[in-house]
């Protein structure tokens, strides 16, 4: 874009109008988007940072709000409006357990290998459970461990913590919490226990549902 094309509230934009830039940014933006991003995007002497707080503080409460995950900055629905949305939502699978223990494992002990993932769960990790997560892009890989034969480690990504609601791992619930709603096994799995291949990594509805 020219000088010529720059609109005249480019030249010299004031807090109102960098906090139009900004909403029309993340409105526009298919997919969350970083402050970096958003500041790479912003006329010279924005700053992104106050654009989104003051954002975030004028949409609170609305049945929109500027939700952060990460370090990504989104528009979501206001959580409790979403029973309003339960008709028009796509129905999805719920993920087994051996998934969403290996999900759950990744994201209280990031980064961590595969092997310490089978350590903790006692039973070994199907070799589509990870790669499946991978494809979701809730997980990805981390640096590999200075150890012997340099494993990949394994960490969650803005994804996951964008869809279930987190603004850090820090907001993730404790263990216990975990348990008592059946996400996690009280005790690690018998090492005997068969684990499910790709194909079962969703739970199936029983023969008589």
């Amino acid at each position: 874009m020219t000088d010529a094309d720059t609109p005249a509230l480019f030249d010299a934009p004031d807090a109102i109008a960098q906090e139009r830039m900004v909403e029309a940014l993340l409105f526009a933006s298919a997919a969350p988007l970083t402050r970096a991003e958003i500041q790479a995007r912003l006329p010279h002497g924005c700053d992104a940072r106050a654009a989104l707080d003051a954002l975030a503080e004028r949409y609170a409460g609305r049945g929109v709000e500027l939700a952060r995950a990460g370090e990504t900055w989104a528009f979501r629905t206001a959580p409790d409006l979403a029973a309003l949305m339960t008709d028009h939502r796509t129905e999805t699978r719920r993920l087994s357990q051996a998934a969403t223990e290996t999900l759950a494992i990744i994201a209280y002990h990031q980064p961590v290998t595969r092997a310490e993932i089978e350590e903790i769960r006692g039973v070994s990790v199907s070799r589509g459970t990870v790669e499946h997560l991978m494809d979701m892009d809730w997980v990805k890989l981390g640096r590999r461990r200075d150890t012997p034969g340099r494993p990949v480690t394994f960490v969650v990504t803005p994804a996951f913590l964008d869809h279930f609601g987190l603004e850090s791992l820090r907001d993730l619930p404790g263990l216990k919490e975990l348990r008592s709603a059946g996400l996690l096994e009280a005790t690690p799995m018998e090492a005997t226990t068969p684990e499910p291949e790709a194909d079962d990594l969703f739970d199936r509805p029983s023969p008589e549902g």
